[in-house]
């Protein structure tokens, strides 16, 4: 059997490996948390990491969306934002194992023996186990975009169909789970129903991986664009709430609040913390550290949280219960 020993959620941004802040820059007690997450990691010594995480239109196109992928043999870095490319070493028998498990409990994921994956998987696992890490993995990518999208009440329940995969799987693993995405960050429409979504955009999101490379070059300009900027959209007070349910456990009340409780809070890439429901779901329990760090600049606000103790990281007081912090005015009007 193997052991389930913890959880890191963790927030992630092209513009962390692009901008990389000097001391006392927007981003830099982030990335000074990140580093004292992965030193406890480093002391947990995983053999094998579930990694959770959003596709960026690089792997994922609307010809054929898929709601959940599973990859199972190959899985490859596409090199997005700096990000690491090339192939990913793969826990393959776990992958099976968490694969036939979770179809038993009523979850029909899609399968990829070659799956591509960016950012969204990449930078976290390098960031949770040091660059050029070489755990093998158990990539999970969730549609976070525009439909089809599990519900959030469906990925904790994906999660605690994951933990039991895992715990039974018959392999003597030591397993870390990583959720990657989120906080609040209010991104362009990818959803190709939008009346504004039209044209080559539109095409690039249905026809994309003809020339993935090709919308990848063309794409990458226009986010690059969007660094930098000291007054973009996020919502601190809605990205603390957020850390303050999973302190206490209480997924419930974030998954009830669906996907335009969510939206409308946290915005369009808020959606990404699906990751977080699924992955701390698997583990249980509740964080016991926590960090945050808005940066607009980075048009995210950057969470960490861990189901384990980090030196440095304190566990967040909790909030009331079931009061979600108010979406400020900026925010609303977007």
């Amino acid at each position: 059997m193997s052991d389930v020993v913890g959880f890191v959620g963790m927030s992630h941004s092209p513009f962390a490996s692009l901008m990389p802040p000097g001391p006392g820059d927007p981003g830099a007690a982030f990335l000074a948390d990140v580093a004292r997450v992965r030193d406890a990691v480093t002391a947990l010594a995983p053999d094998a990491v579930v990694v959770i995480g959003p596709d960026h239109f690089h792997g994922n196109f609307y010809d054929v969306m898929p709601p959940i992928t599973l990859g199972v043999e190959e899985a490859v870095g596409f090199g997005d934002f700096g990000s690491r490319a090339g192939a990913l070493p793969v826990a393959g028998p776990l992958a099976w194992a968490v694969h036939d498990a979770v179809a038993a409990a009523g979850f029909d994921l899609a399968l990829s023996y070659s799956l591509t994956v960016d950012h969204g998987i990449v930078q976290s696992y390098e960031m949770a186990l040091g660059d050029g890490a070489e755990t093998p993995i158990v990539p999970l990518v969730l549609n976070t975009a525009a439909p089809p999208l599990p519900t959030p009440a469906r990925c904790v329940a994906l999660g605690r169909a994951l933990g039991d995969a895992l715990r039974r799987a018959p392999l003597a693993h030591r397993v870390l789970v990583v959720a990657s995405g989120g906080l609040s960050h209010w991104l362009p429409s990818n959803d190709p129903r939008d009346p504004a979504v039209v044209g080559e955009r539109r095409s690039a999101l249905i026809h994309g991986r003809r020339d993935a490379v090709g919308f990848a070059a063309a794409r990458e300009p226009k986010v690059r664009a969007m660094a930098g900027d000291p007054d973009a959209p996020v919502n601190a007070g809605w990205d603390r709430w957020f850390l303050d349910r999973l302190a206490e456990g209480d997924l419930d009340a974030v998954a009830a609040l669906g996907h335009d409780g969510i939206e409308s809070a946290a915005g369009s890439g808020g959606q990404e913390i699906r990751t977080w429901l699924v992955g701390l779901a698997a583990v249980g329990g509740r964080l016991a550290a926590t960090a945050y760090e808005p940066v607009p600049e980075w048009i995210t606000g950057m969470g960490l949280g861990t189901s384990f103790t980090v030196p440095g990281l304190p566990p967040r007081p909790a909030t009331p219960r079931g009061v979600p912090a108010p979406v400020p005015s900026a925010v609303r009007s977007r």
